[in-house]
């Protein structure tokens, strides 16, 4: 475990000019911070001008895309393929978003290969894993888990593991509802993926591997989250839009952690 990870997922938000002014305001306000690493990760269609305004003003903010597909190029209309945002200076994308899974109907299998293709273009992947409200009720939490994690890490090797992966555990039934998991459910959890790591990796590796927490995160619950052993960060997505509450979720993960 290393440096923490704050990644905001902007979704389907935020025009060019939009997402360039919000990268605009938040470099000034995170100046000077030390001790995380923030990500900002806008929709397509900013992200080469949400590069461009990082480089020049120095930001040491990172940029993400929120998705790719996994072939280099082909007739595959409307995907982005790995080289594409790597070229335009990502640096991280998220994949297996629980969105990705319930609206496009994305499997492990699909996550793994995006995985492999991200690493193989030295892009960092932050793999979401979590469980649906009825399976969660169901107590099939793990089952649910276990079976995201090592589906969508299929055939990585501990080299690969440790030197570029993020998990991010996001259960589906806290993700804009205003439902949080506890910090010491959230813990559980991420515990229950670090061993899941180990046994897929080893040690060294899984304690490597930063796993985030995503799901409601604000302001208020960021410094007792992030004052779990096994939580490394947060993937956020309605509270990193407005750059305050950004702002304030990047200042208290440095106090928890």
């Amino acid at each position: 475990m290393g440096t923490p990870i704050i990644a905001g997922n902007w979704k389907m938000f935020k025009t060019v000019g939009e997402a360039v002014n919000f990268v605009s305001e938040l470099a000034v306000r995170v100046a000077g911070i030390k001790g995380v690493e923030m990500v900002v990760c806008p929709p397509f269609t900013a992200l080469a001008a949400v590069a461009g305004q990082l480089r020049d003003q120095g930001a040491g903010i990172a940029l993400g895309a929120q998705n790719m597909y996994w072939e280099d190029e082909g007739a595959y209309t409307g995907e982005v393929a790995p080289g594409m945002l790597k070229e335009i200076g990502c640096r991280y994308v998220i994949l297996g978003h629980s969105e990705r899974r319930q609206y496009f109907g994305e499997t492990d299998a699909v996550v793994n290969k995006k995985v492999h293709a991200a690493l193989a273009h030295e892009l960092i992947p932050i793999v979401c894993v979590g469980e649906r409200l009825e399976e969660r009720e169901s107590g099939n939490t793990e089952e649910v888990v276990r079976r995201q994690v090592e589906g969508s890490l299929a055939e990585l090797t501990a080299r690969q593991a440790a030197a570029g992966l993020v998990v991010a555990y996001e259960p589906v039934w806290a993700i804009g509802t205003g439902r949080t998991a506890s910090a010491a459910d959230a813990q559980q959890v991420n515990k229950f993926i670090r061993g899941l790591l180990r046994n897929l990796f080893g040690e060294a590796a899984a304690q490597a591997v930063r796993i985030q927490y995503g799901g409601s995160v604000k302001p208020g619950n960021t410094a007792e989250l992030m004052a779990q052993p096994d939580i490394d960060g947060a993937l956020v997505g309605g509270a990193s839009l407005e750059v305050d509450s950004f702002t304030d979720i990047i200042k208290n993960a440095v106090v928890g952690y």
